[in-house]
């Protein structure tokens, strides 16, 4: 078993490279330093391919200092190949071998280097998270401004996985204004400080949301060009609508929600939660007006259960019982189904690889909107992504001009040792996501039968009180919307879903309650 893959299971655009400089050698055997000087003069020379078996070779030889430095060309050599799976393959094996290995800081830096290339979120943390120590960390603080900042947003990353809070805090707070990944840090650093497992939350709640917020407002505000800054700065909007909410600032929520862009990758979760904000300030009108918009058939593969539960209880407090009937029976008709399609992939002896080949490619043995659900988290995507890159690069070793090599078949079984440990780890985020989902359905379908019963109930107290609520309603008028502004039109909707109309719905409701007399 390699080195990395010990480690794995345990842990369960081309970055920069290094410059290549001469180092001096001493090696007991006269034809191992040769072979390391023709082995570093091909790779001055960019020829990579000749370079490559040679520094292998060395890596597997018994002169410490040879080896060390054959194993860091190696996985240069890789990385200028532009095979920067094989590349973290073999920094990870010197990360790995301690800091006494001499390219230990440079195998990090290239750790880092292929991290940002591959966007890779679920091995290469684990790896950096698992080597970070005191013993290391003055080594660590010599490293590169932006390496070791991003070095503290993955290990940031990882604590917060592990809901190891004040370490994450710590981390990511040392993440500097000037460095690329800053705003992701920032949006991190929010989430970790308002989520009510942090420690002392309870004493320290309105500080501790306080600087969430200011967390989230500074992703908003940053200005750096990043590939990531769009979509983060949709989840600060979204976490900071959920701070809000949380907080009963309910209109401050709406903004927050009503702020990530329509048709951005999170704007059918901004329309479901600006639903339930819209309804706890009392707008009814609003929260339907969201929930239209989410229910149209350009959403048709959202899995989105809870909306269909609050939509009927906007109308069970506004006493709209056969609105509240035909609500629950198309969450029935659209769920009821998938609840059934679920249960033969939610056991617990389903194992991991399989639960992962339900979500690698479509398939119908799954409701697609629980699929298109699953795919849309970003670790599954991060693993799918990179599982596509392993396989690249195993084409490119196999048919390229080391077939046939010891370095083709030892870097090939290396790249299956990802590939497994991928697979596990995919298969462990899909089974939790499966099981997730069906447990939603679940308690989803409780609440639904819940508000039918009291549906069922609250109309039997109205004919008992001789209350016509027919008649009720049909002495209420309904009124346009208030308009947002004079540059405004209204429009009536007619059952037809205009793409350039969704997002800006709003309801008028009549209320079927009968008054309460005044004491």
């Amino acid at each position: 078993m390699s080195r990395l893959l010990r480690l794995l299971v345990v842990l369960a655009g081309l970055g920069p490279v290094f410059a290549a400089s001469f180092w001096p050698v001493q090696a007991s055997a006269q034809q191992d330093v040769g072979a390391y000087n023709r082995a570093l003069s091909a790779f001055n020379a960019g020829q990579f391919d000749t370079a490559a078996p040679l520094f292998a070779q060395l890596a597997e030889g018994d002169d410490a200092d040879l080896k060390g430095k054959a194993e860091y060309y190696l996985a240069q050599t890789f990385a200028k190949k532009e095979l920067p799976v094989a590349a973290f393959i073999s920094y990870a094996a010197i990360v790995n071998a301690g800091p006494k290995h001499p390219s230990y800081l440079k195998a990090i830096e290239g750790l880092v280097d292929m991290q940002q290339l591959l966007d890779e979120q679920n091995l290469i943390p684990s790896i950096l998270n698992q080597a970070y120590s005191d013993e290391v960390r003055d080594q660590w603080v010599t490293l590169p401004k932006e390496v070791l900042a991003r070095i503290n947003y993955l290990v940031g990353t990882a604590a917060q996985r592990r809901m190891r809070y004040e370490e994450a805090r710590a981390l990511l707070e040392a993440v500097p204004a000037d460095s690329r990944v800053y705003a992701k840090a920032r949006y991190l650093l929010g989430t970790v400080l308002a989520d009510p497992r942090f420690p002392g939350r309870p004493g320290e709640a309105q500080t501790l949301d306080k600087e969430a917020i200011n967390a989230f407002q500074t992703v908003l505000s940053t200005k750096e060009p990043q590939v990531e800054l769009p979509e983060t700065r949709e989840l600060a909007l979204l976490a900071l609508g959920r701070v809000h909410y949380r907080r009963g600032e309910y209109a401050d929520a709406v903004k927050a929600y009503e702020g990530v862009p329509r048709y951005a990758r999170f704007w059918d979760q901004a329309l479901f939660e600006n639903g339930f904000a819209r309804f706890q300030n009392e707008d009814f009108g609003g929260a339907l007006g969201s929930l239209q918009a989410l229910h149209a058939p350009q959403f048709e593969g959202a899995f989105q259960p809870e909306s269909w539960i609050l939509k009927s209880t906007v109308y069970y407090y506004s006493c709209l019982y056969d609105e509240v009937k035909t609500t629950l029976a198309a969450f029935d008709e659209r769920y009821g189904p998938m609840a059934k399609q679920l249960e033969p992939f939610t056991g617990e002896d389903l194992p991991l690889v399989q639960a992962f080949n339900l979500v690698a490619a479509e398939n119908r043995r799954l409701p697609r909107p629980v699929y298109l659900w699953i795919r849309n988290n970003e670790r599954v995507r991060e693993v799918l992504r990179t599982l596509s890159r392993v396989d690249a690069e195993k084409r490119a070793i196999t048919e390229g001009p080391w077939r046939g090599t010891p370095l083709a078949a030892q870097t090939v079984a290396s790249l299956e040792d990802v590939r497994g440990t991928l697979l596990q780890v995919g298969g462990t985020l899909a089974k939790n996501r499966l099981k997730e989902a069906a447990d939603n359905l679940r308690t989803y379908s409780d609440q639904a039968e819940i508000i039918r019963v009291q549906t069922a109930l609250d109309e039997k107290d109205l004919f008992s009180a001789g209350v016509d609520q027919k008649t009720l309603l049909t002495r209420q008028t309904l009124y346009r919307p208030k308009m947002p502004g004079e540059a405004w039109n209204y429009w009536r909707f007619q059952g037809e879903f205009w793409i350039d109309e969704i997002g800006y719905y709003q309801y008028t409701l009549k209320r079927g309650c009968p008054a309460r007399a005044e004491k």
